[in-house]
């Protein structure tokens, strides 16, 4: 059946995942855009076409329920119920129910609360979202990096880990103090593997544990930043820096990225945001002079350079690349590191190597908002894999998976889409970045054909910095992320062959004939 519904549109207006989505579904009901008894797809199927969790997709679904436009039985699926309604009536009433949500709570709010209201985490605004046929011929194959697959990480074996180090904090220990910088075992762990592994020379009292890296970086900034200072990005970067900029109320300065890395300038700026082992989402390295270029700013202008060294883990050739970390000599650089990547999104676990200026004020931010570790029983966990050497035998084998898989992505898309998009070469990381080569208009018919398709990517346009002066209708330079990690080589050669068989149908791409792609999809 096809499914239409404008879910961007309601993002823009809202700011709520969910509740976008409800409105949506919600007016494609009363418009007659959905008929009584149709089936809406499930809510795994739902939350991978538009990469939400189905968390927001149940929490939607649960609110049309209780308003009658939507049944649900179990085991049976969600239905359209019999609702008819005056279509103006209904998005007159949605509109002023999203206005009255926002007033609620706008006026009382602070700058900084104000800010985030504006914010709109992880999306950014584009072309309405595709009438997308559901089939049930073919499961979704989702491109969209997702870390380390539940089939190649030992979850039973980790459980039960965790089981037994909560029998081992015992009822007697629960009120005990805590300390929020983390386990003292997993930081010792985490000390010794980075004098191994990435040649940082740090003391397990230099390193807190936090919830994620992500938890990292916004206190660093709330304790950086503020109105009247500025920051130094890279264009294009993780969103996630791009929020947590933005909610200080500092001014962000956007840096262009070329081949060897973010491009060095004699900035006016308090901190900077950079990925040097492997800037996200490009996977390009930054060459040796331009670290050096970045320290020596650092030391010039009294600044702090935050180092996100999320992917280091994974290379597939060529020498490991040193952190920007290991060259400090003067206590400018900020390292941020998570096991997330490495064990899955499950595992909320990371931490930041601080200069010794800011370890204090670091923790005080961290026990303002989170006193007591999180997750203590996976932090000793961790701390006991690593110290047995069971997490470096994790890593050797995924590093073998994981390679063979990126080599037959690379290769694939080499070989089948090469018209379509330019492959940027990289040694490293969990996904494939591709430049598209064609026109804006040829990459949005592209993604909706591949949604007739069952197959999706993750668009690059979102990690694009839009300067708040520039024109709302600048074109945006089309860029895909292709994830493998959570695949296997026969669904990626499913993937391609979709993709391929939909700009083949488009004309966008030559004929079939002749080439590899002959994998059933």
């Amino acid at each position: 059946m096809i499914f239409p519904f404008a879910y961007s549109a309601k993002l823009i207006e809202c700011g709520s995942k969910h509740l976008a989505l409800y409105l949506a579904i919600r007016e494609a009901i009363t418009e007659g855009k959905l008929s009584p008894g149709e089936r809406l797809p499930s809510t795994r199927r739902l939350a991978a076409l538009y990469d939400l969790s189905r968390g927001s997709v149940s929490v939607a679904y649960e609110m049309l329920t209780a308003e009658g436009f939507v049944q649900a039985g179990v085991g049976q699926g969600t239905f359209v119920a019999g609702w008819e309604h005056e279509a103006e009536t209904t998005k007159a009433t949605a509109t002023e129910a999203t206005a009255t949500e926002a007033s609620a709570v706008a006026p009382s709010l602070t700058k900084w609360g104000r800010r985030l209201m504006k914010l709109r985490p992880f999306e950014i605004p584009h072309s309405p979202e595709p009438a997308v046929q559901l089939t049930e011929m073919a499961e979704l194959l989702s491109f969209v990096p997702e870390g380390v697959g539940k089939a190649w990480f030992p979850w039973s074996e980790w459980k039960a880990e965790v089981a037994m180090q909560w029998k081992k904090l015992g009822a007697s220990q629960e009120g005990d103090p805590l300390a929020t910088e983390g386990s003292w075992q997993l930081r010792q762990a985490i000390a010794g593997r980075l004098r191994r592994e990435r040649g940082i020379g740090c003391e397990p009292c230099d390193i807190v544990i936090t919830a994620g890296s992500m938890q990292a970086i916004a206190l660093i900034a709330q304790l950086l930043l503020e109105e009247g200072k500025t920051a130094v990005v890279e264009n294009p970067s993780y969103t996630g820096i791009q929020l947590a900029v933005s909610a200080t109320g500092a001014r962000m300065l956007a840096q262009d990225v070329d081949r060897n890395g973010i491009v060095p300038q004699d900035w006016k700026a308090d901190l900077l945001f950079v990925t040097p082992t492997r800037q996200f989402p490009t996977g390009v390295v930054l060459s040796y002079e331009r670290r050096r270029a970045l320290l020596a700013w650092a030391s010039r202008h009294d600044a702090w350079i935050v180092e996100d060294d999320y992917d280091s883990d994974f290379r597939w050739g060529g020498r490991p690349i040193e952190p920007l970390k290991s060259l400090d000599k003067e206590g400018r650089v900020i390292y941020v590191g998570t096991f997330s990547r490495s064990m899955g999104k499950g595992v909320r676990i990371g931490y930041a190597v601080l200069p010794k200026e800011l370890i204090h004020p670091f923790i005080s931010a961290k026990n303002l908002y989170d006193p007591y570790p999180t997750g203590i029983a996976e932090q000793q966990s961790l701390a006991k894999w690593m110290s047995e050497g069971g997490y470096d035998r994790h890593m050797r084998r995924v590093r073998r998976i994981f390679g063979r898989l990126e080599s037959k992505l690379r290769l694939g898309l080499e070989r089948e889409l090469s018209e379509l998009f330019d492959i940027v070469p990289s040694d490293a990381g969990l996904h494939v970045y591709a430049k598209w080569k064609k026109s804006a208009e040829a990459y949005e018919l592209l993604v909706r054909q591949c949604a007739l398709r069952s197959v999706t990517w993750k668009d690059g346009a979102r990690y694009i910095v839009r300067d708040a002066d520039e024109e709302a209708n600048k074109p945006v330079v089309r860029t895909a992320l292709f994830g493998f990690a959570h695949l296997d080589e026969s669904l990626i050669d499913i993937g391609i062959n979709r993709i391929r068989r939909a700009a083949n149908e488009l004309g966008l791409i030559g004929s079939d004939e002749g080439q590899g792609g002959n994998v059933h999809a």
